[in-house]
């Protein structure tokens, strides 16, 4: 048995402005299989996180609405935890970045900045609508590209050429909240100023805490003195406002990550965990960040610059992911392939979409693609004509032969014994995150186990005299072989595995388990564990998104 981890696990927040979709899904349920995994494996994990609920979008929806900003968050939140469950997402805490236990870890934190001298402050000149009388975000800014002259792009990057720059480089800007030309207007911001953690940044990205190329690509913004982060949003705003100051906000990005820390604790409260024993840099803990590729910026430079700052532990690894395209193509809400994550299960299977995606996912940052068609093939082929089809064609003639009770040897124990002697691969595929090799080795010991069925027919032996204990024996030994592949599963269909160790009357939550078959043990009778995926199913999917998202 390996020595026990105490491993603090979180995915990005989602923001509490919109529905989850399976952008989104893909990374919570990468970041659920390596929690479930961890968990199998005996260690201690806690899987914390919360909606990200502050910021000018959620202010101006809530407002379009008629109602406050708190009713929108609540009801959002509602919304995304009844997704999560039904996908099988076992977090431990579920909280929201709006909450008096974050806002008190904002302050301490900004409190200790300011005690180590990275806080400054200073004047800028930012745009203005004039009409809505507010500062205006950069994603709230339109206008015309400096390169390339596409129009009707953000104030601070280009969708269709990728340059970034200022909002006051942009051609004919205008206002996406009233349509107003903005102005330029002076104000006040604080700036955490990250030059001066250059060192202990440099180490921590040298530690091995991100992957090689995002190490590479951090790297090129050392070449220059790092930049200093404005952390402040001026009044009307949705969020916290910062310590002393009358009409100044502290931006949703220094909030929304310390929404992790105070989600964990309600956790330490509620488990009687020492927090504070648990974020110590001298700590033996581990804290993972599952995140996409889009916001390494933001947790691998200001977050761990932050944690140094204020005296916390910094992430043990960040592990990003890239982007979910369906069908070969960016989601498309005209094709109807930006699906939303409750579209999804009012139709199909939650563990069906959880296994492609583990197929597919590697330690890399390259993006993912939901082909449908390959979908379809793939769960129909591995998961119900492989791997439930060994339990289905073993379990009848344990209750029909053996009157539900599995034979009291294997008749191939070298063969069971080969696919435990894959165990320690795969348990080290899950760990570093290559789940499709996982998945792979998996699949190929399921092709063994129909084989080693197919070679022996019990079917047929069934129909010959006095050879009853033998067919038992050969389906107590598939069934074991089963039992094994389930229970390596079970991090990735967790909802398929529950059912299955119900059929096999054993509990399947931890790998260790399945060193020893089961002999002896009588089974339940067998009720089908996997639908196949059906086109029409695909086409509902496909068509429900188009007419909701148009």
């Amino acid at each position: 048995m390996t020595q026990q981890r105490k491993i603090l696990v979180t995915a990005a927040l989602p923001y509490a402005n919109g529905s989850i979709h399976l952008g989104h899904m893909l990374e919570y349920v990468q970041t659920d299989i390596w929690t479930r995994f961890q968990r199998a494996m005996g260690h201690e994990v806690w899987f914390a996180w919360a909606d990200d609920a502050h910021g000018t979008p959620i202010m101006l929806h809530a407002k379009k609405r008629g109602i406050a900003p708190e009713q929108l968050i609540e009801e959002m939140s509602a919304e995304h935890q009844k997704d999560f469950q039904d996908f099988n997402i076992s977090y431990d805490e579920f909280s929201s970045t709006h909450t008096q236990t974050n806002q008190a870890l904002v302050e301490l934190i900004w409190a200790r900045l300011q005690e180590k001298g990275a806080v400054d402050n200073r004047t800028i000149s930012q745009y203005f609508d004039p009409e809505a009388s507010i500062f205006l975000p950069d994603r709230f800014i339109r206008g015309t590209c400096p390169r390339c002259q596409a129009t009707d792009q953000a104030g601070d990057s280009c969708d269709a050429c990728g340059a970034s720059y200022d909002p006051t480089d942009l051609i004919d800007p205008h206002s996406a909240i009233s349509g107003a030309t903005p102005v330029l207007k002076d104000t006040e911001h604080f700036f955490v100023t990250l030059e001066q953690f250059r060192e202990g940044l440099s180490a921590w990205i040298d530690s091995g805490a991100v992957q090689p190329e995002v190490a590479n690509k951090l790297k090129e913004w050392f070449g220059e003195a790092l930049r200093d982060w404005d952390v402040t949003r001026d009044a009307p705003y949705f969020g916290f406002p910062i310590p002393g100051q009358t009409d100044k906000y502290f931006y949703v990005w220094l909030d929304a990550p310390v929404g992790y820390l105070a989600s964990f604790k309600n956790i330490c409260q509620r488990e009687g965990l020492d927090f504070d024993a648990w974020l110590s840099p001298e700590t033996d803990t581990e804290m993972h960040h599952f995140i996409g590729k889009d916001i390494i910026y933001f947790h691998c430079l200001f977050w761990p610059a932050m944690l140094e700052g204020a005296g916390f532990r910094q992430p043990t690894q960040v592990h990003a992911h890239g982007f979910l395209t369906v069908n070969g193509a960016k989601m498309s809400k005209s094709r109807g392939t930006f699906i939303k994550a409750r579209t999804w299960l009012d139709h199909i299977n939650a563990d069906a979409l959880r296994y492609y995606f583990a197929a597919k996912l590697t330690p890399s940052l390259g993006d993912i693609d939901l082909s449908l068609e390959d979908f379809k093939a793939r769960v129909n082929s591995d998961l119900v004509g492989k791997l439930v089809n060994i339990a289905s064609r073993c379990s009848g003639f344990i209750h029909k032969l053996g009157d539900g009770q599995l034979s009291s040897a294997l008749p191939d124990p070298d063969l069971y014994a080969h696919f435990i002697e894959q165990q320690r691969a795969i348990e080290t595929d899950y760990d570093q995150l290559n789940f499709a090799g996982a998945i792979r080795q998996i699949m190929a010991l399921a092709d063994e186990a129909n084989q080693y069925i197919d070679q022996h027919k019990p079917w047929q032996m069934a129909k010959e005299d006095n050879r009853e204990d033998e067919v038992v024996a050969i389906c107590t030994q598939g069934l074991n072989l089963f039992r094994v592949l389930i229970t390596w599963l079970q991090p990735v269909i967790p909802a398929t595995a529950h059912e299955a160790s119900q059929f096999l009357n054993t509990s399947i939550e931890h790998f260790d388990a399945v060193s020893e078959p089961l002999l002896n043990h009588s089974i339940e009778k067998f009720k089908p564990l996997m639908q196949r995926i059906e086109q029409t199913q695909l086409d509902q999917v496909i068509d429900e998104s188009r007419e909701s998202l148009t």
